[in-house]
């Protein structure tokens, strides 16, 4: 009797163990479309200084193969220009204006390469006590550039990447050790899926937690990642994901959360 008890013993003393040294960090959605223009550096400078270890980002591909980011597939509306990205080369993206909305003072702000994030990034590891890593949503790009821009910037290891599971899968063909973080939307998706990409995390809808949900992940020894947005961005949702074990909070009001998960 003994020795089938104490696998599972011994298994929900990992699973404790995993969600005890699990207070919920913060990943800022776009950096902070509050204060400065999402996905501008303007706003990725400002999130910075707030308590956040991930800076997620959307990444596409201009006609002429440069990493940029930008979340719609058109700059309409966060730009003054029109149509697909694709459709312009990284010289005609950076002419425009990526402040549309936020009046004069970020009139200047351009559409940021992948480059240039990085950099920022980089240099803010470099000289803080408090890492900072990308959570990078693939949105049209091929895994080989996008991998290779990463590890020039050192940035690469610590990065989650978030796509669809085909791209996933090439990413990993292409970087092995890559921390994928496949969508889940239930527990009968996961053995499917660890069997498949090996991820890293889940990211795993708000209206999809329960706790039993993500103690079954967390058995894996794999993180939990979720997106409190829009009606799911108050206090007591916040707390809520604290107690159920959520690793990641994503979210668009970084201090609010931080607040309600240390109160």
């Amino acid at each position: 009797m003994k020795s089938i008890r104490l696998p599972f013993l011994l298994l929900g003393w990992a699973v404790f163990q995993f969600q005890a040294a699990a207070q919920p960090v913060l990943s800022a959605h776009r950096g902070s479309s509050l204060v400065a223009p999402e996905n501008t550096l303007a706003t990725f400078r400002a999130v910075l200084n707030m308590p956040i270890r991930y800076i997620e980002i959307d990444v596409r591909t201009t006609k002429d193969g440069q990493l940029v980011i930008l979340h719609d597939g058109k700059l309409d509306r966060t730009t003054n220009g029109s149509g697909p990205v694709e459709n312009w080369t990284l010289a005609e993206v950076k002419q425009l204006s990526a402040g549309k909305g936020f009046g004069e003072k970020f009139k200047d702000e351009r559409i940021p390469t992948l480059k240039e994030v990085g950099q920022l990034l980089r240099n803010w590891n470099q000289t803080s006590a408090r890492k900072v890593s990308l959570y990078v949503d693939c949105k049209a790009v091929q895994p080989q550039p996008l991998v290779d821009e990463l590890a020039e910037l050192g940035l690469l290891a610590d990065a989650v990447f978030y796509g669809s599971d085909g791209f996933l899968l090439s990413l990993k063909q292409v970087f092995p050790r890559a921390k994928v973080m496949p969508s889940l939307r239930s527990a009968d998706e996961l053995p499917a899926k660890i069997q498949q990409l090996q991820p890293y995390a889940f990211d795993v809808r708000w209206t999809s937690l329960t706790a039993k949900l993500v103690g079954q992940i967390h058995a894996h020894g794999i993180r939990v990642f979720s997106d409190a947005l829009g009606f799911f961005e108050t206090p007591e949702h916040y707390r809520k994901a604290a107690q159920m074990g959520v690793d990641v909070i994503q979210t668009d009001y970084v201090e609010r959360v931080s607040q309600a998960v240390r109160n």
